[in-house]
């Protein structure tokens, strides 16, 4: 399958509208595709389970009906899937659309700190999703046949250390294969799901929402803590929008109502109508719904769907980390393109080794989707929560939509999302903590990183001098020239960078041609190619370059500088031979300075930073890969002078 092109398209129909739904069906529905294995099984076995009673059964299956409907149907399909960045969807795309717009800083910094936050659960979500979608689809092995029961950890473990290893040869390939896999995935559990209801047709009654009021009214706390299993259900809702710019609204909306939520509602039906039969099948119902002489096939499906699921939050791991590098949230990493076709195929060296450790650690250390299922949910609540707020400000700044408009509709979607948080939250010591533990730590990071960029750029403009003054003085006296080209890179435009200075200072010569150009990260999804540059001739043989990048793009500067021979670009320096060019850049040797030794702060710089996060900042920069390999800078061409800077 071929992602759709971002931003603003005609909307696919026919037969491109089938292939893109297909598609969707593999990447999208991944994550809410796999539930079934394990959400019914947590209401009647799980930390806060309930006995298989009729009047239960029917209470979380109405529960179960009105949850997908309302969060995944009304909520995000309808509604907040219609916050784009440009047809970019996911809380750090939501993110750059809104702060863009916020006018007082207060409220950029409320903001920044719910989406950075948003983004860090993401993160907890992406490390458990694919331990316990192979873990519920493994442990057929013990429905199979008690005597694997031993075996069900190990292959766990197994499969995701080949899927994890996997990921550096890249997923064009198999790619091709993840909406074929979930349809036959879905076809499966919708014809199980068919085969338990017949057993018990009435079990449809319990699309009723009587039945739900009746359940809670019934069992009071317990009704309630049961949402923390229910939850289960919708977990696939965050990737569903971050996804969305892989396919657009139209494929993903038809995929969702004609094939993955009528395949889901069946199966969790089939389930309970099931449970009524057989209360004792609440141990596994999912597999205890197939018939014997298929069960082993449907393991085989199974762990292939489990794959797909898992493989779709990995991917999704990547883009949000390529995101955050981009927004100046996170230091530079290794990204590596791994389709020449497709852009959005990456792969993150380091992301996918954190990942893989931490889920194999998980699968080791919580042994079961029961157990697991218990840190599952808070991570999903709580980023569903900062998506409604975000929403709220789209709404109001974006849409003009009233007060009471906007507010009484996210006002509706924070009850049921505060009920579902408020409900896992109790789990917090069963394993709601770690979700927690890793959105603290990554948190930590983006805002220690952030703070300390804006803290290194204030220093820089700090020792940098405007160009209005630099080149006057350049021309009264003018120092030795020699033949070729110097690109100078900075973050700053408009003036001479420490960089430049301390290579006139110490070396007395310059190019015949000089180049300052500045990578710039746009607030949208992708930049149009025909506003990528900008040039300005300052005289003395001097030009200003600035580079445009949107937040899902990886900067290229050599295929960049290539353009600057393109006729119609004003102003441009003309041709530009990589072979000829020289790149100039700063290393910075940061020294974190206790707070008591740090000189007084002056007027527009940041706010101080506690010396752990200065200690912090400097430990990330020194690992941040290097901006040559990030800007794909020929080593030869380039030329680094070191500075020491206090922070």
């Amino acid at each position: 399958m071929t992602p759709a092109a971002h931003g603003p398209r005609a909307e696919p129909r026919g037969r491109a509208l089938a292939l893109l739904g297909l598609g969707a069906l593999g990447v999208v529905y991944g994550d809410i595709g796999t539930s079934p294995l394990y959400a019914l099984k947590e209401a009647f076995t799980g930390v806060h389970g309930l006995p298989p009673t009729p009047e239960h059964v029917y209470g979380v299956l109405s529960l179960i009906f009105w949850s997908l409907n309302f969060v995944i149907s009304f909520k995000y399909i309808v509604h907040v899937m219609r916050a784009d960045n440009r047809g970019e969807g996911g809380i750090l795309a939501l993110l750059a659309l809104v702060r863009s717009r916020e006018r007082t800083t207060r409220g950029r910094h409320v903001l920044l700190a719910l989406g950075l936050f948003g983004a860090a659960l993401l993160y907890g979500d992406g490390i458990i999703t694919p331990a316990i979608s192979v873990l519920g689809a493994i442990e057929g092995l013990d429905v199979a046949t008690p005597a694997f029961r031993h075996l069900v950890v190990p292959v766990s473990v197994l499969i995701l250390g080949t899927l994890f290893w996997f990921q550096s040869h890249g997923t064009e390939r198999i790619g091709r294969l993840f909406g074929p896999v979930m349809l036959v995935w879905f076809t499966c559990i919708a014809i199980m799901g068919i085969r338990g209801i017949l057993m018990h047709p009435e079990i449809l009654r319990a699309v009723s929402p009587v039945y739900a009021v009746e359940f809670f009214l019934q069992d009071k706390l317990q009704g309630f803590l049961i949402l923390g299993a229910v939850v289960l259900v919708i977990t696939g809702g965050e990737a569903l929008y971050a996804d969305m710019g892989h396919f657009g609204r139209r494929p993903i909306r038809f995929a969702w109502f004609t094939v993955a939520l009528p395949a889901l509602l069946l199966n969790y039906f089939g389930q309970g109508a099931l449970l009524l039969a057989d209360p004792t099948a609440a141990a596994n119902p999912f597999y205890s719904l197939v018939p014997g002489w298929f069960l082993w096939p449907m393991i085989v499906i199974a762990t292939m769907a489990a794959i797909v699921a898992s493989q779709a939050l990995i991917s999704g791991a990547f883009s949000l980390t390529r995101q955050a590098v981009q927004l100046g949230y996170s230091p530079r990493v290794t990204i590596v393109h791994t389709s020449h076709t497709e852009v959005g195929q990456i792969y993150i060296p380091e992301i996918n080794q954190a990942l893989g450790i931490s889920c194999i650690l998980l699968v080791l250390g919580f042994q079961s989707s029961t157990n697991l299922a218990a840190a599952y949910g808070i991570a999903v609540t709580g980023t569903m929560i900062i998506t409604t707020l975000l929403f709220y400000r789209v709404a109001r700044e974006l849409w003009g939509w009233s007060r009471a408009k906007a507010g009484g509709l996210t006002g509706l979607f924070l009850v049921v999302d505060v009920a579902f948080f408020g409900a896992n939250i109790v789990k917090l010591f069963e394993g709601g903590w770690f979700p927690l533990v890793v959105a603290a730590a990554v948190y930590t990071l983006m805002s220690t990183w952030k703070r300390g960029r804006k803290k290194l750029s204030s220093i820089v403009q700090q020792t940098s001098l405007p160009l209005d003054l630099f080149l006057p003085d350049l021309e009264r006296r003018p120092p030795a020239r020699v033949p070729g080209t110097a690109v100078f890179l900075t973050s700053v435009l408009g003036v001479a960078p420490p960089v430049l200075l301390h290579h006139l200072k110490h070396n007395k010569v310059l190019h015949e041609r000089v180049i300052l150009l500045s990578a710039l990260t746009e607030e949208v999804p992708l930049v149009d190619p025909a506003e990528r540059l900008t040039c300005t001739a300052r005289g003395q043989g001097f030009w200003e370059v600035a580079a445009r990048y949107g937040f899902m793009e990886t900067p290229d500067i050599p295929a960049l500088l290539q353009r600057l021979n393109e006729p119609d670009l004003p102003e441009s320096p003309g041709a530009v031979f990589i072979t000829q060019t020289s790149f100039y850049l700063g290393r910075e040797t940061l020294i974190a300075m206790p707070r008591a030794k740090t000189p007084p702060r002056l007027p527009g710089d940041p706010r101080p930073m506690p010396y752990w996060r200065k200690r912090l900042f400097v430990i990330m920069t020194r690992n941040a890969r290097s901006a040559t390999a990030f800007f794909g800078l020929p080593p030869n061409r380039v030329v680094e002078l070191g500075a020491q800077i206090q922070i």
